[in-house]
């Protein structure tokens, strides 16, 4: 199973256009710095579809090959967030979009984001579930599952019914080889079901949105902590995250992070650790 990370910044991106932080700051005087929406390519499906879809898109065409229309795009969504949806919209050139989703997302960009309506004109839409109780085949040997992560509904969203998997985590498995990971870009409590996934997974992708809890109020970007924000800070997983068996890699970075600074010294305490931080780019052969 190949996988290519195609982008491994939180929403807004690294530089944020509104941002002076630090992170941006050095983004724009460091090009190395930046970074892209998070998502992730297996095979020839990308995980979430971010503003940044069509800078993902060029960079998995070989740079020797002729361009060619792309009749069919395949996305699988671990939510219904802005961030990993708007995308979407920008799709409407191909011929087919296929969308691997849970239910509950797919209503909720249905109906709050009116996502049918507003590209079925340009393309057919096909909508395929993600459960949490089974496997969705993406190809004869990979194939998908959903681990609820939480039940946090999107602003637009505020008004739908709770469920469980409004956000989950992916597990990919080929089952030619063997190979697994797990793919959890956001989640704020690390739960049993999420902790026997990644114990079971030969490489896991997680979120490291923040670097401590007080990061989000500390930097004035919220009133709350990254906990009450749904997202669990690297300094409370770094640890558990070496105790696993398979590879670990962080995603998702907020400007504010200071994992963005590649000389930051945060990088040594988790190299100490044997966890790493993914690149947009980066390559991982399973």
């Amino acid at each position: 199973m190949r996988l290519r990370i195609l982008g491994t910044a939180a929403g807004g991106g690294v530089p944020q256009w509104n941002c002076a932080c630090p992170g941006c700051t050095g983004a724009r005087t460091n090009p190395a710095w930046r970074r892209t929406h998070a998502s992730l390519a297996v095979g020839n499906h990308i995980v979430n579809a971010t503003p940044d879809i069509a800078e993902h898109v060029e960079t998995l065409r070989p740079a020797d090959a002729s361009p060619e229309r792309t009749r069919v795009m395949r996305v699988v969504l671990t939510d219904a967030e802005l961030d990993h949806t708007l995308g979407l919209f920008r799709l409407r050139e191909a011929d087919e979009l296929e969308i691997v989703a849970t239910p509950t997302v797919r209503q909720a960009l249905t109906r709050g984001l009116r996502l049918h309506e507003v590209l079925s004109p340009y393309a057919d839409v096909r909508w395929r579930d993600l459960t949490t109780d089974g496997e969705v085949a993406l190809t004869e040997d990979v194939h998908v599952r959903a681990v609820p992560v939480s039940g946090k509904r999107p602003r637009y969203a505020s008004d739908e019914a709770s469920a469980p998997d409004w956000v989950v985590a992916l597990r990919f498995t080929d089952r030619a080889s063997g190979a697994t990971c797990l793919y959890a870009p956001a989640f704020g409590v690390w739960s049993p079901a999420l902790g026997d996934a990644m114990a079971e997974a030969g490489c896991v992708i997680v979120d490291g949105t923040f670097w401590d809890d007080e990061e989000p109020r500390r930097t004035g970007i919220s009133s709350r902590t990254a906990t009450e924000m749904g997202h669990l800070p690297v300094e409370a997983t770094a640890e558990r995250l070496s105790r696993l068996p398979g590879r670990c890699l962080y995603t998702h970075l907020n400007n504010t992070n200071p994992l963005v600074d590649p000389d930051a010294p945060q990088h040594k305490r988790l190299a100490e650790l044997g966890v790493e931080v993914a690149a947009d780019g980066m390559v991982i052969e399973l």
